[in-house]
C-alpha cells in the first residue's frame, strides 16, 4: 500500500520541537556586487532543535571543500547535534586558518546564546569564494536570529530566505505521515541555482554516492572556484530513528536526487546536506529495515527530490527543465557518465533553450562519454514529463519517421523528458537537468570595468 505525504506548510518548523530565525547582518555588504542589489535581505539563517537530535550529513567531495564543510564532517561523527548557523552572501573558502578559527567563533557564539555545548552547533555558508567573513556583522546577526527564533511558519520562510545567494525565491517543503499510528513530520529548505552539479558523499571524499567504478567526462568529481554558488539543504524531522539508520536513509534519499542534478556541470565546494532528528514524534525508533523505516525512507527520498528539483527549475537563467532518461547501458556507472555527458552539453543544453530537436548533439555527447556506445543500436526520443508515450527521433541509429514539426513541439514545453536507450543492458540512469541561456551568461561572466562585480 502506497504511503500518502500530506503537504504541510512550516517546512523545518513543522516538526515538532524545531525553531528558526532568519536576519539580515550585512555579510556581503550592499552595493558590492551581485546578490547585494537585492538590498537588505536577510542572510544569516539559524535552526535549533528544543532537544539534543541524531544528525547525519552528506557533504561536496570538492578537494578544495571548505572549513564549513570540514566542520560539519568532523562534529557530525559524534551523531548528536541541537543547532545549524547558516550564512549567504560569503563562503568561507579558501580562507586559512582564519577561516577556521572564524567558523569555530560563529558556532561557539550560538552554544553560549543557547546554553548548549558547541560541539553540537554546526555551521554552512554560501557566497563569494576567497573571501572573509564579515565577524562584527556575524556577531551582531546571531545575537538577533538568537531572540527571533519561533515555530510560526513565517520563521521558516526568514530562515529559507536568508540562505539562498542568485536563487529568486525560497526552497522548502514538508510532509506529515504515520508511522505505526504515530504522526511524523520530515521539513526540509534548500538554496541553489549556479555552480550545481552536487556529488555528495557522507565522508567528503570520492566516490561520492553514485558509482563511480569508471572516470567521467562531465561527472560529479569535477567542478573549480571560479564563481559563487552553492547547493545547502537542512532537513528536519520529529521521527524517532538511530543515526546509522538515517545516514543510511540520506544517503539513498541523495543518491536519487540531489547526487542527480546538474545546471551548469560545477560543483561548488559548500555542498552540504544535514539532517536532524530530535524523536519528539514519540515514534518506537527505527532501526532496522522494516515497513515503518521503508515508509520514512519514502517520505525522506519525497522531500529531498523535491528540493533537487526546485534548484534546477530556479537554475540561474534557467528555461527549460529536462529530464534525461537513460536505460541499456552496461552498468550504473556507465548509465550515469551517459546520461550526465548529454546533460552537461552545451551544445545539447543550448539546443534546448532554442527548442530545436537536435538528436545528432545527443549522440554526439553520448559517443565522447565513456561508457561503451554502438551508434546502431541507439534510440532517442522525447515525451511529455513522466509519461509513456515517447516520439522516437531516432531509432536503431537511424532518424524515424517523426516530422521535424513533430520533434520541435515536442521539445516546446518548459518542461519535457529526453529518453535514451543504449540498448546494451539493463542498468539505467535519471539526471535532472536545465538549458544553456544568455542570461546565464550574462549574469556570470562579470564586468572587467567594476571589480565590484568580480567574483560575485
Amino acid at each position: 500500500m502506497k504511503t500518502k505525504f500530506a503537504r504541510i506548510i512550516g517546512s523545518i518548523v513543522a516538526p515538532r520541537g524545531f525553531l528558526a530565525s532568519g536576519v539580515f547582518c550585512d555579510i556581503k555588504r550592499l552595493g558590492t556586487g551581485k546578490g547585494s542589489e537585492k538590498g537588505r535581505k536577510r542572510d544569516l539563517a539559524l535552526i535549533v532543535s528544543e532537544v539534543p537530535a541524531t544528525v547525519v550529513g552528506m557533504f561536496t567531495t570538492n578537494q578544495n571543500s571548505t572549513t564549513p564543510v570540514k566542520v560539519c564532517i568532523k562534529r557530525v561523527k559524534k551523531s548528536v547535534a541541537q543547532a545549524i548557523v547558516v550564512n549567504s552572501g560569503n563562503a568561507n573558502a579558501c580562507t586559512g586558518k582564519q577561516g577556521l578559527r572564524d567558523a569555530f567563533t560563529l558556532t561557539a557564539l550560538v552554544a553560549k546564546a543557547l546554553h548548549m555545548p558547541a560541539e553540537q552547533v554546526l555551521v554552512g555558508s554560501t557566497g563569494r569564494i576567497g573571501v572573509m567573513l564579515p565577524m562584527d556583522n556575524l556577531k551582531r546577526g546571531i545575537l538577533d536570529a538568537v531572540t527571533l527564533l519561533g515555530d510560526a511558519p513565517e520563521c521558516a520562510d526568514h530562515a529559507a530566505e536568508a540562505i539562498i545567494t542568485s536563487d529568486t525565491r525560497r526552497k522548502q517543503i514538508a510532509v506529515a505521515f504515520k508511522l505505526r499510528g504515530k504522526p511524523v513530520c520530515i521539513g526540509g529548505i534548500c538554496k541553489g541555482a549556479g555552480m550545481i552539479q552536487p556529488g555528495l558523499s557522507a565522508t567528503g571524499r570520492r566516490p561520492a554516492a553514485i558509482s563511480d567504478k569508471v572516470s567521467r567526462r562531465g561527472a560529479p568529481n569535477g567542478g573549480g572556484l571560479h564563481g559563487h554558488a552553492t547547493m545547502l539543504c537542512f532537513i528536519t524531522t520529529d521521527a524517532a530513528i538511530e543515526a546509522k539508520a538515517l545516514q543510511t536513509a540520506l544517503a539513498e534519499a541523495v543518491a536519487q536526487s540531489f547526487n542527480c542534478i546538474t545546471v551548469d556541470g560545477d560543483m561548488s565546494t559548500n555542498d552540504t546536506v544535514l539532517a536532524l532528528a530530535n524523536g519528539l514524534a514519540g515514534n518506537s525508533e527505527l532501526r532496522t529495515p522494516n515497513s515503518a523505516l521503508r515508509t520514512f525512507q519514502s517520505g525522506l527520498n519525497h522531500v529531498c527530490l523535491e528540493l533537487a528539483k526546485m534548484i534546477v527549475r530556479d537554475g540561474e537563467g534557467v528555461s527549460r527543465f529536462v529530464t534525461v532518461r537513460l536505460s541499456g547501458a552496461r552498468n550504473p556507472a556507465e548509465a550515469d557518465a551517459a546520461a550526465r555527458a548529454v546533460a552537461n552539453s552545451s551544445l545539447v543544453k543550448t539546443s534546448w533553450n532554442g527548442g530545436d530537436p537536435n538528436w545528432g548533439r545527443i549522440i554526439d555527447a553520448l559517443g565522447y562519454s565513456p561508457s561503451k556506445v554502438v551508434e546502431e543500436m541507439v534510440d532517442i526520443g522525447y515525451s511529455a514529463p513522466a509519461r509513456r508515450k515517447i516520439l522516437w527521433s531516432l531509432k536503431g541509429g537511424q532518424p524515424t519517421k517523426a516530422s521535424f514539426k513533430e520533434l520541435c513541439a515536442a521539445v516546446a514545453p518548459k518542461e519535457f523528458d529526453l529518453h535514451i536507450n543504449l540498448n546494451l543492458g539493463n542498468a539505467g540512469a535519471i539526471i535532472y537537468a536545465a538549458d544553456l541561456t544568455e542570461k546565464y551568461v550574462e549574469f556570470n561572466k562579470g564586468d572587467v570595468s567594476d571589480a565590484k562585480s568580480l567574483g560575485g
